[in-house]
């Protein structure tokens, strides 16, 4: 057979690896939909992502079937969607699958009408009937015969669909209408109910939130850290650092090339899904600067150089953009690459191989199935006074066993790389470059999150004028609208930008795409943003994104630059509009603030209004460096050799030969200060 699949001319890893298939694959392209409707046959839509195991096993067992493929493309118009390329085509369809299955996942299978309506939806169906599912073949032979006989049935069961998916949204914001009180949302009494029920999410024994599997948590323990401060809780202070600890010593953590692992399969953090996303680790060293700021602990500061130093290594483009993920599997092995025997270990570290393997666990038989994923069971410190060692030469010798490792580790055949690179994904790696610069003082850091900026600034852009941006980036070729969540944490990207140059070129083009997003993404009538601009016209709704969850939701990321540029700028606008979004979702966040996370962030800084600082005069902005490195939650600082009218928080001040730096809130200013000490003591955030 002939094969007409068109993949080959994609850029996504994902589509690439499904080019070969005798599945006449399309991508979600107009051509698909316009074959559809003039042969009037049904659309299957398959969707996934290049590190998904069980896509991987869905394609040997009936992609590469060359009598599965002759039926797929005699009955249908097949799609191949990577859902980080398409997230709103995923939204939509998944929660197709959710209503009919009760449960998603992927790979996504969805069956719809030549409109793009769906009708049908599954995930991974075996080749031949088992685990209590058709084979894929009588699912294809099921649906072609109700498509074709059962018109009726199909087109109901479609409008059926759609309306659920309509109102989905909605009945997160639904309770919300009848009480939009700011008394009741923004008062201390509202952040202890959103921590009680925090709270009883808190795995006291391991760390992070619920049992296995069990997820990194990175907006949970950022909110927890502020509320520490800010509402004098040590609770949420040790819940917070005792979880970012309990993963750092844990198999999550890559303890020989540093960076953490999507998410662990058991409570105690040991066994991980080895795939590694950028997204993760970006948040995570954003967390983890912050907890250095609080803590001033050497371990944190260590994690983020780790896994900075991983990100650059294995993860950075020769045009210097971030690829998103490395494979779980390796040699169709999940976790092949990162484990360990005994043997192995001591032929490669010799005498010291003794008191390695005991700090890191590893022992004959193996900690997971027979190998050794490396976890510490105790600090470096702990470890030497109870083996009875020297903790000096433990520490010196340390890093050179690890690099050693690593060495060697690099010979094995590696796992897969999606060298994809995404708008809002590198835009999160950018601020944490900006956030471990500022805990870290690191100048390489701050180069790296200004060249990130530029970076995307520059390759993303949609046409020479104007400020539309596309979402995904490969060898000089980027396509596809850019969606809510690019625009939103790229403009808290620039934001973060701003305090590592204090070039107010950025704060300009922060506020610039946040006019775009409002003028291209706002529902007027429900004050919340949809995942895409008015101009996109390829699918069959437009929905909203509310959730906090692998990633920050564009809507909460929206609030938090609202609330930012709001002061920045004076922007009353904006500052109102954060108001208004925070006060629909009042009532859905105390219900589930764990899953709201960033929206219970940003309710922390309308209840304890932020701090805002302008250091003015001589070297203001190496003074301001040394304020930022300090833990002030929701804190905004400008820097200025001179005042500066355009700014309000710069505007009517001066320096002296020295700079000053004033503290203010709401435009009203304390007497200004000369020194870090004297900053400190006008806070009142008991730092």
């Amino acid at each position: 057979m002939k094969n007409r699949n068109r993949l080959s001319e994609e850029t996504s890893p994902y589509l690439l690896q499904h080019a070969t298939n005798p599945v006449d694959w399309y991508a979600w392209k107009p051509e698909a939909f316009e074959k559809a409707k003039a042969e009037d046959k049904p659309i299957l839509v398959s969707i996934g992502y290049s590190t998904c195991h069980w896509c991987h096993v869905m394609e040997r067992e009936s992609f590469e079937s060359e009598e599965i493929a002759a039926y797929m493309n005699e009955h249908f118009v097949n799609i191949k969607v990577d859902r980080e390329e398409r997230p709103d085509v995923d939204h939509i369809y998944m929660e197709a699958c959710q209503a009919l299955s009760g449960s998603g996942g992927w790979p996504l299978n969805c069956f719809l009408t030549p409109d793009g309506r769906p009708f049908y939806a599954g995930t991974y169906f075996p080749p031949k009937q088992a685990y209590n599912r058709p084979s894929w073949l009588q699912l294809l032979h099921n649906i072609s015969k109700a498509y074709q006989t059962k018109r009726d049935v199909v087109e109901e069961q479609a409008e059926r669909l759609l309306s659920h998916i309509r109102k989905a949204d909605e009945a997160l914001v639904r309770d919300a209408i009848t009480d939009t009180s700011a008394e009741t949302y923004f008062s201390t009494q509202y952040l202890q109910q959103l921590f009680k029920r925090a709270e009883e999410r808190f795995d006291a024994e391991e760390g992070g939130f619920g049992g296995a599997p069990k997820f990194p948590g990175s907006m949970s323990i950022h909110y927890l850290l502020d509320y520490s401060v800010l509402n004098d809780s040590p609770a949420a202070r040790e819940h917070a650092l005792f979880s970012l600890d309990k993963m750092i010593m844990g198999g999550i953590y890559d303890q020989i090339g540093g960076g953490f692992a999507r998410y662990a399969t058991d409570r105690e953090w040991l066994v991980p899904h080895f795939e590694k996303m950028l997204y993760d680790n970006a948040l995570l060293v954003s967390v983890l600067s912050q907890a250095y700021k609080l803590t001033g602990f050497p371990r944190y500061e260590a994690t983020i150089v780790e896994t900075l130093d991983f990100i650059e290594r294995e993860m950075t483009s020769p045009e210097g953009g971030i690829y998103s993920a490395l494979d779980a599997d390796s040699e169709g092995v999940e976790g092949k690459f990162y484990v360990w025997n005994k043997l192995e270990v001591e032929d490669v570290l010799g005498p010291q191989a003794d008191w390695f393997c005991a700090f890191y666990d590893v022992t004959n038989d193996g900690n997971w199935e027979g190998h050794n994923i490396l976890r510490r069971q105790a600090w470096l410190e702990d470890f030497a006074e109870v083996q009875g060692l020297d903790l000096a030469e433990l520490r010196a010798a340390l890093p050179g066993l690890k690099a050693t490792l690593l060495e060697h580790r690099g010979q094995r055949i590696r796992p897969g790389l999606d060298d994809k690179i995404l708008l809002p994904w590198n835009a999160l790696q950018c601020s944490a470059y900006a956030h471990a610069f500022q805990a870290l003082q690191k100048p390489e850091y701050g180069k790296r999150a200004v060249e990130l900026a530029e970076f995307m600034l520059t390759k993303f852009r949609k046409e020479e004028e104007g400020l539309a941006l596309l979402h995904t980036y490969k060898e000089g070729q980027a396509q596809y609208d850019a969606f809510l969540e690019d625009y939103a944490l790229l403009i808290d990207a620039l934001l973060a930008v701003y305090s590592i140059n204090w070039d107010t070129q950025w704060i300009d083009k922060a506020a610039a795409y946040t006019d775009y997003v409002l003028d291209h993404f706002l529902d007027p009538e429900k004050r919340l943003f949809y995942v895409t601009s008015a101009e996109q016209k390829d699918i069959v709704m437009r929905r909203k994104d509310l959730y906090d969850s692998a990633t920050p939701s564009g809507n909460s990321t929206m609030v938090g630059n609202l609330q930012q540029l709001g002061l920045l700028l004076d922007r009353a606008d904006y500052r109102d509009l954060a108001v208004e979004m925070l006060l629909t979702m009042g009532k859905t966040m105390s219900r589930y603030p764990v899953s709201f996370a960033r929206w219970v962030s940003c309710v922390l800084r309308q209840v304890h209004p932020p701090q805002e600082v302008a250091v003015v005069g001589p070297q203001a902005g190496a003074l301001a460096q040394q304020i930022n490195a300090l833990f002030v939650p929701g804190m905004v600082v400008m820097a200025s050799e001179e005042g500066n009218e355009n700014y309000p928080l710069l505007a009517g001040k001066n320096g002296n030969s020295e700079p000053l730096i004033y503290v203010c809130r709401a435009y009203s200013c304390q007497r200004p200060v000369d020194t870090i000490d004297a900053f400190k003591a006008q806070l009142d955030t008991g730092i």
